[in-house]
């Protein structure tokens, strides 16, 4: 048994990093510290635990530790960073989200260039544009500019003389550069015309488009002028956005944090080549004792610490402790980052206007918070009720309600898939969503294929699957009465009891009443809170289905001809198409055509032509 106080008698006087462990050994805190000695002693003293009922919690759970010595603070800084990342303990401040900006890429780097959409900056001689919190706005921006200019969007950047263009050529949405169908010289001025927009200079690209809109509507092609009106509506309104200037051409991040209603957030104002690009907001867990300080703190370090290209300056609105060596921990080469607190100047005007915009930020997200608890409680209350009828039992009437729900998709029996969506509460737990091939059943069964499906997730929970073994409190089946007994024949047979209910639909495919096993309904009718939740379900649970049954669809419809004919693999069968061009000149050649072929041997060219001349 770890014995506290005999280690603390062991702890070194140098920087470092600590970790206090549970009685399940579970990690609940990390922390770095310049004398590991003074700072571990401070969790058991009774004074220092008096001062924070977060530290005194955290105490109280401590069963053992463990601490890595380090040369200095900054090693310490740059270790704790990573262990919580790893761990993500329960007692940190942790950024609960692993968003990224958007940024629009023009691969200069090419002969062609290409514009695209990536959440990765790369040292690579591309151009890079943003960060943008709107990803929609980048999208419709990125297939503007492929509809206007006729963009290339394959990745191939060497073009042979017998080069094929793809399809986006003959739809008249490439220009052909891989067949020369435009030079050099002309695709590189679209693409300056293309850098100039993005630079905050829209007039080529607004007359271009005004061009095209006054052409269609001369040819009395008023439709068609109606799109490209309703294109030059977007580009201004993007222009418009960009023009939110601040003096300067450094980039900038305003980083602000909110605690509201239990709920803790940091709100980024991105600032790029001085145009103040939008707006992004990261949930934080962290306890109320907490700080807004401490909070941007962990913020800065675990955020930052996996960009590729931190702004040169990060604007805050409280006093850091660790200021200077969160500048060095950022800081790289010859990249310095300077943390401030804005007294006076631009920088503090517009600290001052963002630090406005949070405060009415915050007044919506303590209604919306307000909101959501109200619907999670009116959706427990209710769930809890169907529950009760059901026949299951209510332990804790605070508890969120665990439901699963499944489903069955298939065409015409073939490519059978099952899938289980979990919810908990409002909320979807999408790590807990499983997918199942249908293995036993033959034909269009729903009964029997869902029956399946069920057999094999309980039998792999009582087998004691890990990612099984969480049973929910209440199944609930997409369809009526023979969906129920279908799920309720199975579980009896393992001796399993968990309330089944079936999420009946009407002639007009809408939820109309929830079904037991006794063939009692509730009609949702009256019900709208229950109608919408158990519409989300079923939606969610369809949608999984039908999303698997598709991907399954799609690889088999690219199952080629060739794939059958014993010595042919996929590198054989690749440089028959590209030798022959099309599957009926390879359908049509001669054993000593397809020998031609360097990887074809005289058997397997033998095999080909008897295989064609059989089917």
């Amino acid at each position: 048994m770890f014995d506290i106080s005999e280690n603390l008698k062991k702890l070194p006087d140098c920087p470092g990093v600590y970790i206090h462990r549970d009685k399940l050994g579970q990690v609940i805190y990390v922390g770095k510290a310049i004398s590991l000695k003074n700072r571990v002693r401070q969790y058991f003293q009774k004074s220092y635990q008096n001062t924070n009922q977060k530290v005194k919690a955290l105490a109280g759970n401590i069963a053992e530790f463990e601490y890595i010595k380090c040369s200095s603070e900054m090693e310490a800084l740059i270790l704790e960073c990573n262990l919580i990342k790893k761990y993500m303990p329960k007692y940190n401040v942790l950024l609960r989200d692993d968003k990224t900006y958007p940024y629009i890429m023009v691969t200069v780097s090419e002969d062609f260039p290409r514009v695209v959409k990536t959440r990765t900056l790369k040292k690579d001689g591309n151009r890079y544009f943003g960060p943008y919190s709107d990803v929609g706005a980048v999208n419709e921006i990125v297939d503007l500019f492929a509809k206007v200019y006729k963009l290339k969007s394959c990745n191939t950047t060497k073009f042979p003389k017998d080069f094929r263009p793809c399809l986006h050529y003959f739809l008249k949405q490439c220009s052909g550069p891989c067949i020369g169908g435009i030079g050099k010289e002309e695709y590189g001025k679209d693409i300056d015309d293309i850098l100039n927009f993005l630079n905050g200079k829209d007039r080529p690209i607004l007359r271009r488009l005004e061009l095209k809109m006054k052409e269609a509507a001369k040819n009395m092609e008023y439709e068609e002028a109606a799109k490209w009106r309703d294109r030059i509506t977007a580009v201004k309104a993007l222009s418009e956005t960009q023009r939110v200037t601040m003096i300067g051409e450094k980039d900038i991040d305003i980083c602000l944090a909110i605690k509201n209603s239990g709920k803790n957030f940091v709100v980024v104002f991105p600032v790029r080549n001085g145009k103040l690009s939008g707006r992004d907001v990261f949930p934080i867990q962290a306890e109320s004792q907490d700080s807004k300080g401490d909070i941007i703190s962990e913020f800065i370090k675990q955020y930052y610490s996996q960009w590729a290209n931190v702004p040169h300056e990060i604007l805050v609105a409280e006093k850091l402790k660790d200021k200077e060596l969160l500048e060095e921990f950022l800081s790289k080469d010859k990249h310095k980052v300077k943390i401030n607190l804005p007294q006076k100047g631009d920088k503090k005007k517009l600290l001052d206007l963002t630090r406005q915009d949070v405060i009415e930020m915050s007044k919506t997200l303590a209604v919306k918070a307000e909101t959501k608890k109200e619907r999670e409680f009116a959706v427990r209350r209710e769930m809890q009720s169907v529950l009760s009828l059901a026949g299951g039992q209510i332990a804790d009437s605070d508890k969120d309600i665990r439901i699963e729900s499944y489903d069955i998709s298939n065409t015409n029996g073939v490519d059978s898939v099952g899938a289980m969506v979990v919810f908990q509460g409002l909320g979807k737990v999408k790590k807990d969503y499983r997918r199942f091939k249908v293995k036993t059943v033959e034909g269009p069964d729903d009964y029997g294929s869902l029956q399946e499906v069920i057999y094999r997730r309980y039998k792999r929970a009582v087998n004691g699957d890990p990612g099984f073994i969480i049973l929910p409190d209440i199944i609930m089946m997409d369809g009526g009465l023979g969906q129920v007994h279908a799920a309720e024949t199975i579980l009896k047979a393992m001796e399993l009891k968990i309330p089944v209910v079936g999420m009946a639909k009407d002639d007009s495919h809408r939820t109309r009443a929830i079904v037991f096993s006794g063939g009692e309904e509730i009609s949702l009718i009256d019900r709208p809170v229950l109608f919408r939740y158990c519409s989300t379900i079923q939606e969610e649970v369809h949608r999984f289905a039908i999303e698997y049954h598709h991907n399954l669809h799609n690889k088999r419809a690219m199952h080629s001809a060739l794939d059958g004919i014993p010595g042919v693999g996929p590198k054989r069968r690749n440089e028959l198409l590209y030798r022959f061009k099309t599957m009926e000149r390879v359908r049509n050649a001669s054993a000593e055509e397809l020998c031609k072929v360097p990887s074809i041997t005289r058997q397997v060219a033998e095999n080909i032509v008897e295989y064609f001349s059989r089917n």
